[in-house]
């Protein structure tokens, strides 16, 4: 019986924490370039039952082992999935998608009060800064190869391949990089991801398209179904902790007087 609460509470505790995952990606369903979240479970360790009174052709006072059972589940991971999201056209010319390669992301320099520290976004609703250069929404300088862009207004291309042509001159080339495993990137906050020590670079297979944003790759109906379906089983838990505590009441109060 105390062994079902456990069940049921920890049941519960993995559940909001599902709850809180979908909730974020319902939260940014509307966000340029986000990448949705779902949450992966496992089994938590099995636990060898036994037979302790009905020992079978097991010798006296040895318990005869039945088999394993699993109490409960745990959140072994949570999967980002990097699919692209669809690109919609805006026609303004600092907004850029990178198209065709869902493992790709532009490089940004953000400054953590110190230094500038290179990070990755999809979200490609750039602007220009006071100064001209180009900038993130949140502030964070656009990299090219030859560092951070800096532009001479908002008349220039941008060719499929990055390279940012204006006034008949290659100004610079939108530093686009891809990663063969990024199922190793962190998210960083603010929409960006930092790479780790796993981390591989591949080479670029997509191309770039100016004019375009990628939306989020939430599909909002489907993360309300999940919503609603974490909800019903984080009730059913709710109530079989309170059937148990009814039964354990009964037990302790009333069969134990007798």
């Amino acid at each position: 019986m105390i062994r079902g609460l456990y069940t049921s509470a920890y049941g519960m505790l993995t559940l909001n924490r599902k709850m809180d995952t979908v909730a974020n990606n319902m939260a940014n369903v509307n966000t340029n370039g986000f990448k949705k979240d779902t949450v992966v479970f496992e089994e938590f360790s099995d636990v060898l039952m036994k037979r302790f009174h009905d020992t079978g052709n097991i010798p006296a006072g040895r318990p005869a082992p039945i088999g394993n059972m699993t109490l409960y589940n745990d959140i072994a991971e949570v999967h980002t999935d990097f699919t692209q999201g669809a690109l919609e056209q805006t026609g303004v010319s600092t907004d850029v998608a990178i198209n065709g390669d869902d493992n790709a992301f532009f490089c940004v320099a953000v400054n953590d009060g110190n230094a500038y520290r290179e990070y990755y976004t999809r979200d490609g609703s750039f602007k220009l800064s006071a100064t001209g250069q180009l900038i993130t929404k949140d502030g964070h300088l656009v990299m090219g190869t030859n560092g951070a862009i800096t532009l001479n207004g908002t008349d220039f291309t941008i060719t499929d391949k990055g390279e940012i042509i204006q006034n008949g001159e290659t100004i610079d080339t939108l530093r686009i990089r891809s990663f063969a495993n990024p199922e190793s990137l962190r998210k960083y906050g603010y929409n960006l991801v930092t790479v780790t020590a796993e981390s591989q670079d591949q080479e670029f297979q997509g191309s770039i398209q100016q004019g375009f944003v990628e939306r989020s790759n939430v599909d909002s109906v489907k993360e309300m179904v999940e919503m609603i379906t974490v909800l019903r089983a984080y009730e059913s838990n709710q109530k079989l902790i309170q059937y148990q505590d009814s039964t354990l009441d009964k037990a302790v109060n009333e069969v134990g007087r007798v």
